[in-house]
């Protein structure tokens, strides 16, 4: 079977027709860097690395771009709310979620441009609708320009509206607008801003709207038209009803196929800063590993909402909990699983039916039934394959033990602990020969030796004690 999707903007689901044989191109939304990310968040960013890993286990070359918003409304207020620079904020919060996205093992995108690295290309933009009749400049002497919804026919498409049943858009001060749902494409710079977070352009010293910048970063590094479009359910309008409409007027074809992945909720309510109830990444990795939270967002289908709880999670933690468990006992008996396995029909039928995740962690769990039992038997040269093509699909969902990116796990440090234990009183006890055969020169070698792999001794009435540095 192909692969089909949900496609937002018609509403059903579509077989993947790519634009350029053999190859797929993929646009994701990412954050607005204002604040540290929590799950609700990083869902996004999970959901779309599995398209991208099934991308290219399905054999497509695979271009991913996820762009980070680093100037925006709030990334102002919040700095100004501070008393930092806003580009400090930006950064910090940038690194954030960068540490977050690696906690997950979220592989890095092909590109990921943010939105302040690309002024003159956005101004392009702007002028190219204006040129076309599709946008104007604000005659108020503010610099501010807005993109004209009653010029582009087919505003609201995307979100299945009609423009008089739209209500203003609240990106700007609407006095200088022809309509109260034209919205900002420039924002003419405010005496209240700082003049670090405006650049010049034709209309003005100011700073770009959020739409704009999508548009132009998708249309640089993908080119006018490309295959998928993604991003939060909650960015459907008007983020994305405003980046299409902007780009087809201007010509650009834009995407062929919108994914949105539903939201994470608690008590009902999506999770968001707004209302305190958001749960960022370091706390939640207090309780479970981010193989664990991975595995957990993973098994959940990315377009149906999931209820967080701390009980869900550990449940989930153990399911992934005894697929590690077979592998190990596998790896007891057979040695190191290969990494060539292939993943079994089941899981590749589910994933092909718009990313089904939860059947296809079904199937994941199937064949582990399978290995169980031939683990039971004894039959080795089957328990190899049935082993490689568990840590095939589980490398295509991102949940491979044996992955570099995931580090050693908790059981292993003690392991390493244990083992450095060792070795270093093995040299103590020969430093302790050496000073009782009053041979200070081998003793302050053996001590030096150990400094220099970075331990430090601290000699104590009860012995020496070792630190590594």
């Amino acid at each position: 079977m192909a692969l089909r999707l949900y496609d937002s903007a018609t509403r059903e689901v579509r077989d993947f027709t790519p634009l350029q044989p053999g190859k797929a191109s993929l646009y994701v939304c990412g954050l607005t860097v204002q604040s540290e990310p929590h799950v609700g968040h990083v869902r996004s960013g999970v959901n779309f690395d599995v398209l991208q890993r099934w991308l290219r286990a399905s054999g497509y070359e695979t271009t991913f771009i996820r762009n980070v918003t680093d100037i925006d409304d709030k990334i102002l207020a919040k700095s100004a709310d501070q008393g930092r620079p806003w580009y400090n904020l930006a950064y910090d919060m940038h690194r954030e979620l960068d540490a977050a996205y690696a906690s997950l093992n979220v592989a890095p995108p092909t590109y990921e441009p943010l939105a302040t690295g690309h002024i003159p290309e956005i101004i392009a933009l702007i002028e190219e609708l204006i040129a076309k009749g599709h946008a104007y400049a604000a005659e108020d002497g503010t610099a501010d320009v807005y993109f004209d919804v009653r010029s582009w026919p087919s505003y609201g498409e995307l979100s299945g509206q009609k423009v008089d049943d739209m209500e203003a858009a609240a990106d700007a001060d609407p006095r200088g607008k022809r309509d109260p749902r034209d919205f900002a494409l420039w924002k003419g710079r405010k005496v209240s801003e700082p003049e670090t977070a405006s650049w010049p352009s034709p209309w003005g010293l100011g700073r770009p709207g959020w739409h704009i910048e999508c548009s132009a970063m998708a249309g640089k590094y993908l080119g006018p038209a490309f295959d998928f479009h993604g991003g939060g359910l909650d960015l459907r309008f008007p983020h994305h009803e405003n980046e299409q409409a902007q780009s087809r007027a201007a010509g650009r074809p834009f995407a062929s196929y919108w994914l949105h992945n539903a939201w994470i909720t608690t008590s009902g309510e999506k999770m968001s800063k707004s209302l305190g109830n958001s749960l960022v990444i370091p706390e939640v990795l207090k309780k479970v590993r981010g193989i664990e939270l991975r595995y957990y967002l993973v098994a959940a289908h990315y377009r149906s909402h999931v209820e967080f709880s701390f009980s869900a999670l550990d449940e989930a933690a153990l399911a992934f909990q005894r697929i590690e468990g077979f592998l190990e006992r596998a790896a007891s008996v057979i040695g190191e699983i290969p990494a060539d396995g292939v993943a079994c029909a089941d899981f590749v039928n589910a994933m092909d039916d718009d990313l089904g995740t939860p059947a296809a962690v079904a199937a994941l769990h199937e064949v582990v039934r399978e290995g169980n039992k031939l683990l039971a038997e004894g039959d080795s040269p089957a328990l190899r394959g049935v082993a490689a093509s568990v840590r095939a699909m589980l490398d295509i969902l991102g949940l491979d033990p044996a992955d570099p990116s995931w580090g050693p796990r908790s059981g292993d440090d003690e392991k390493l602990t244990g083992a450095l234990d060792v070795l270093v009183r093995g040299v103590l006890d020969e430093r302790a020969e050496a000073r009782a055969a009053k041979d200070w020169a081998r003793a302050d070698s053996l001590r030096d030796r150990l400094k220099d792999a970075g331990i430090e001794i601290e000699d104590t009435p009860e012995g020496p004690k070792w630190s590594v540095n």
